[in-house]
């Protein structure tokens, strides 16, 4: 029998016996082409089209063009994706303000989503380096990239100057049957569940073993998670008789008016409410275009119609406290004035103020020359007091900030009136997107929502999401309703900031303990002697 050579002259195993790098699912030119498609399908499960499923059809895609890409094959995929996604979500800016804007926030967006693309694709390329079990790869694969995309959406909505959290995946279901998961994980959850279940699937595709029902099980349960878990329930705690007004006036940027003209608008919307038995009227953000803490006619108009209607009032306008501009709404009492004020949180960057002015001045002078608002950012909390019922606020575009929404709820707010002003994207998809997300924070919370725009569509929402009462758009009117109270707050409320520190920093942490995992194995890969016998063949 001749052995196999000895100990010292054992060799090593060649760098092709190491688990193999996954093989993109398309080619680079493919992969581009489906990103824009992604792209552009994911748009249709917002408003106004309002699709909801094509949400899960655009993530499937853009992952499908990610899997297997190199860093570089990424960014490329990823920007494309980013770029006509954004381009045309966001469209609405260029109503008043042209293409500079547009393409400007929308190309900001799009290199974050071109960067946050690279961590995803390296978890599909580590992933079967570290873990190849089949396990990992239908449940630990999808969960990681649910929340390394979850994590590109919290940095996205938070940087820079607040960010942008405006196409939250999550935001996209507020008529469809999954919301209600809202009200347990918030809106960025709700992301990471959708997601997770379409990485999933993908998955349990990839590994062409449908027979196998064991397979499909990590899909499954997350198919039922989504549609099955019922809502958080809140408690009753009876109703608000609340007037709206939507006056329709001349609100936007550069409409044309004279001084008190969106005031005037205003009063007359709310006439027919005279005499009415009513708890608060509410005006929207805007509805005042002058200010009343400054301005004693102003003020004497406000008494005057809280008298009229023998009920405080809930009114916005800018206002002007020693050196400083807010937007700002006020609780208040006829002959006592405002006796409670809250100021917009995150005024708008290149809205509402400039950020770095000088900076921006030195790019384009002429347009952010228009920008003349300069609103400092509010601290008071995002709650009044109404004869001890707590009614939550989020001033137009605060909607969007989950802080503002959940600090109110915390702080006692059995309802919510959102003013809002979008006269300055009249006739786009903006208004029925911002409608959107105030739906989505009734689920969220189990709270009512009044949302209220000078120029519609105004609606009061039920807390399950459901639509009580509303205003058409581009018309004066008013509306009177008995608004439910509720109590008790859902665990999106609870847990929802610790779970997104969770996803977020939990993931990036995730990744880089895989990619350290991923370079040792392929270290020991190639260090890795063969086993005995494995040099020259024996013969007996």
């Amino acid at each position: 029998m001749i052995a196999g050579p000895p100990a010292s002259s054992k060799k090593a195993l060649p760098v092709s016996d190491a688990p193999p790098r996954p093989r993109p699912l398309l080619p680079l030119w493919a992969a581009v082409v489906v990103s824009a498609i992604a792209g552009a399908v994911l748009d249709l499960a917002y408003p106004s089209v309002g699709w909801w499923p094509m949400a899960f059809i655009g993530i499937g895609l853009s992952l499908v063009a990610l899997i297997g890409r190199s860093a570089w094959g990424a960014v490329l995929v990823g920007f494309v994706f980013g770029a006509v996604f954004f381009l045309i979500h966001i469209m609405w800016i260029t109503r008043y303000l042209g293409v500079v804007p547009w393409f400007a926030l929308a190309g900001l967006e799009t290199l974050f989503m071109a960067a946050g693309s690279v961590p995803i694709a390296l978890a599909y390329r580590w992933m079967p380096r570290v873990l190849p079990g089949t396990a990992a790869r239908l449940i630990v694969l999808p969960l990681l990239v649910a929340g390394l995309w979850t994590a590109r959406e919290l940095f996205m909505g938070s940087w820079p100057y607040t960010g942008f959290p405006w196409a939250r995946i999550g935001m996209s279901q507020s008529e469809s049957p999954l919301a209600h998961l809202a009200s347990w994980v918030g809106v960025s959850g709700l992301t990471f569940l959708m997601v997770a279940f379409t990485a999933a699937v993908i998955e349990w595709l990839r590994m062409r073993r449908l027979a196998d029902v064991r397979t499909a099980l990590p899909a499954a349960v997350l198919a039922v998670l989504l549609l099955v878990v019922p809502a958080f329930p809140t408690t009753a705690a009876g109703d608000l008789r609340v007037g709206a007004v939507q006056g329709n006036g001349p609100s936007g940027y550069f409409d044309p008016r004279d001084r008190n003209d969106v005031l005037n608008a205003q009063l007359a919307a709310s006439a027919p409410l005279f005499g009415e038995d009513l708890d608060v009227l509410l005006w929207p953000e805007g509805g005042i275009d002058s200010d009343p803490l400054a301005d004693t006619g102003t003020a004497a108009v406000l008494d005057s119609l809280a008298e009229r209607v023998d009920a405080p009032l809930i009114v916005n306008a800018a206002t002007t406290r020693g050196d400083d501009t807010f937007n700002t709404s006020m609780l208040w009492i006829g002959g006592e004035g405002a006796v409670q004020l809250h100021d917009k949180t995150n005024p708008v960057p290149m809205g509402e103020y400039v950020p770095d002015r000088w900076f921006f001045e030195a790019i384009a002078p002429d347009l952010i020359g228009l920008i003349q608002r300069e609103y400092t950012p509010g601290t008071n909390p995002p709650l009044f007091d109404l004869d001890g019922i707590g009614i939550g606020l989020a001033i137009c575009f605060d909607v969007i900030y989950d802080d503002v929404i959940w600090q109110g709820a915390r702080d006692g707010a059995q309802v919510y009136m959102l003013q809002t002003n979008n006269a300055d994207f009249r006739d786009t998809d903006e208004n029925l997107q911002q409608l959107a997300f105030a739906r989505m924070r009734a689920i969220e919370t189990g709270r009512a929502v009044v949302n209220l725009s000078t120029v519609g569509t105004s609606q009061v929402i039920a807390p399950d999401g459901s639509t009580i009462d509303g205003l058409p758009a581009g018309e004066a009117g008013h509306l009177l309703t008995d608004v439910p109270l509720r109590t008790g707050l859902t665990p999106a409320v609870v847990i929802g900031g610790a779970l997104k520190l969770l996803i977020g920093w939990g993931s990036a942490a995730a990744l880089v303990a895989l990619g350290v995992a991923a370079m040792m194995t392929r270290r020991r890969t190639k260090t890795t002697p063969a086993p005995e016998g494995t040099g020259v063949g024996r013969s007996r």
